[in-house]
């Protein structure tokens, strides 16, 4: 099952709502989430690429409707088109975790920040 408008939209809106994240419109059309500037997600029309764990890298890629995300696949990115494989539970559950990964490797001054804010 494709992943429709409103799905996006769901999950966009999921994904704005965790602590520090950034909305902005990058390229023309793509739809960004960042924290301090540094990306965790990008939403395109019909599908969400977000930034996993190096050791879930290569299980969640090879799943149905799933891939190593163009351009940033190196960065241990992944691209969803599709329901097939993973619920909107486990992508809202997969973008939280993109921006815990982000937030991991910012300097402890400002992870203390978030932390204290949580």
């Amino acid at each position: 099952m494709p992943l429709r408008k409103e799905d996006m939209d769901a999950l966009l809106a999921q994904a704005r709502a965790l602590p520090g994240a950034q909305f902005d419109i990058k390229w023309e059309t793509r739809r960004v989430l960042s924290l301090e500037s540094k990306m965790f997600a990008l939403f395109n029309d019909d599908t969400v690429m977000y930034k996993v764990a190096d050791d879930d890298f290569l299980v969640l890629s090879g799943l149905p409707g799933v891939r190593p995300a163009p351009y940033l696949a190196r960065a241990r990115w992944i691209e969803v088109s599709s329901l097939e494989a993973l619920s909107l539970e486990q992508l809202h559950d997969g973008l939280a975790d993109a921006r815990r990964l982000v937030l991991a490797k910012l300097p402890k001054a400002v992870r203390q920040r978030y932390e204290a804010n949580a």
